[in-house]
Parts: structure tokens; C-alpha cells; sequence
């Protein structure tokens, strides 16, 4: 069974799953406005995801397993903890930088000026990026939800549990202004 935080964030998974989903439908199609809109947002969701781990989840847990307060067989050595999270942080490093391309190509396509070669070559790029980082978000997210997810049932009480889990709802909710409630919600 999952903590709250876990179940939170596995959920968020799911929910950008779907964007991602979306997002390859609009770029299949060549629906370079409806593609920009989505990848913007992918990003923007995919970023306060991410803020909630780095704020609240990493450190919670190098807490707990640098201090020993889990005897769980189950819980992670320090050592363990460290090299998963630097994995993961890598993962978000490249997410965040591809996207961040890929929305610059898209704006400079919707805008119909030229991008270093044919609006098709430009889409192409677009569409293969988009196929990398999904493919790497399936291995990271199994990574998320497999060990560090799995471990704040087993170094956690109920109550560092709740307590997480309110603090990374916090995060997620946290939406850049430029999305209204709905945006963000659908």
C-alpha cells in the first residue's frame, strides 16, 4: 500500500501521462498552436512536480535515512538514498532543459519564423524530443514510485506521512498564473 505523498505523486504521474498523451496526439497532427499551448502547460505541471520532490520529498528522506530512524528492512541505506535521488535529479535536469528547447521551437514555428531548416524538420525534431523524454519519464517515474515513492511507507509514521503529503499538495497546486484554475485542472 502507498503513503499518501506516494499515492499523491503517482497520481500526478498518471495526470501528466495523459497531458503527455494529448501533447503527442496535437504534434501527430501538426497542430503546432494546440502542441505549443500543451507543451507549455506539460511543463509547467512537470515543473512544479518536480519542486515538490526537490522541496519536500528528497529531503525528507535523506533526513530520515541519514538520522537512522527507520530500522524497516525495507528502508534504504544513506548511500542508496543519495545515488537514487542524484539519478533522478539528472532525469529532471534533462526534462526540464528539453522541454524548455522544444517550447522555444514551437514559438518560433507558431510565429511562423524560420527554424534553422523547413517548419516540417522543425516539427520532426519537436516530435522525436517529445518521444525521448517520454521514454526516459516511464524509466524515472518506475524508478519514483518503485524506491524513493516505496520508501516513505517504511521511514515515515503516519503522521510525517500526512505531514508530507500536505506539503506536497501545496506544491503541486501552486500554478503559475499564467493558467487559469481550469487550465490547470483539465
Amino acid at each position: 500500500m502507498l503513503s499518501k505523498p506516494s499515492q499523491q505523486l503517482t497520481d500526478d504521474h498518471l495526470a501528466l501521462d495523459e497531458l503527455m498523451g494529448q501533447l503527442q496526439t496535437a504534434l501527430q497532427s501538426g497542430d503546432v498552436n494546440t502542441a505549443h499551448t500543451l507543451i507549455d502547460l506539460f511543463w509547467a505541471k512537470l515543473a512544479v512536480h518536480i519542486r515538490a520532490e526537490h522541496l519536500q520529498l528528497f529531503p525528507i528522506v535523506l533526513d530520515c535515512v541519514s538520522h537512522a530512524k527507520s530500522t524497516q528492512t525495507f528502508a534504504p541505506t544513506l548511500d542508496e538514498a543519495r545515488s537514487t535521488i542524484e539519478v533522478l535529479r539528472a532525469d529532471h535536469d534533462f526534462f526540464m532543459t528539453e522541454l524548455a528547447r522544444v517550447i522555444g521551437i514551437l514559438r518560433v514555428v507558431s510565429l511562423g519564423d524560420e527554424f534553422e531548416g523547413t517548419h516540417d524538420e522543425a516539427l520532426n525534431e519537436v516530435r522525436q524530443t517529445m518521444t525521448d523524454v517520454k521514454n526516459r519519464l516511464v524509466i524515472h517515474n518506475q524508478l519514483e514510485e518503485h524506491k524513493i515513492y516505496a520508501w516513505t511507507t517504511t521511514i515515515l509514521n503516519d503522521q510525517e506521512q500526512t505531514e508530507l503529503a500536505n506539503r506536497i499538495n501545496i506544491e503541486i497546486g501552486n500554478r503559475p498564473q499564467r493558467f487559469s484554475s481550469n487550465e490547470w485542472t483539465t
